[in-house]
C-alpha cells in the first residue's frame, strides 16, 4: 500500500476509471458478440442493424480512451467485413 497521499489518491483514481473501462468493454463485446451471431446465422438486416450499435459503442469507447483510435477501427472494419459477407 502507498505511503505518499498523492499515491494513495491516485489508486483511488485508478480504480474508478479501470471499473469504467471494464464496463464499455463488456458492452461493446456483447455487442460484437450480437453481430457475430447474426453474420453466423446469415441473418442480413440483424447484422446490419447490430453493427450500427456496435459501431458507435466501439466509437464512444474510443473518444473516451478505452480503446486506441486505431484498435477501435481496425475492430468497426473487421465486423464491417463480417456483415459485407452475406450474401
Amino acid at each position: 500500500m502507498a505511503n505518499i497521499k498523492s499515491a494513495k489518491k491516485r489508486i483511488k483514481v485508478i480504480e474508478t476509471k479501470t471499473l469504467r473501462n471494464k464496463v464499455i468493454k463488456s458492452k461493446v463485446k456483447t455487442l460484437v458478440k450480437k453481430v457475430e451471431v447474426a453474420v453466423a446465422a446469415s441473418d442480413k438486416d440483424l447484422a446490419t442493424k447490430s453493427l450500427k450499435d456496435a459501431v458507435v459503442a466501439i466509437d464512444k469507447a474510443a473518444s473516451k480512451g478505452v480503446y486506441h483510435k486505431k484498435n477501435a477501427a481496425r475492430k468497426v472494419g473487421r465486423l464491417a467485413k463480417a456483415v459485407n459477407s452475406i450474401a
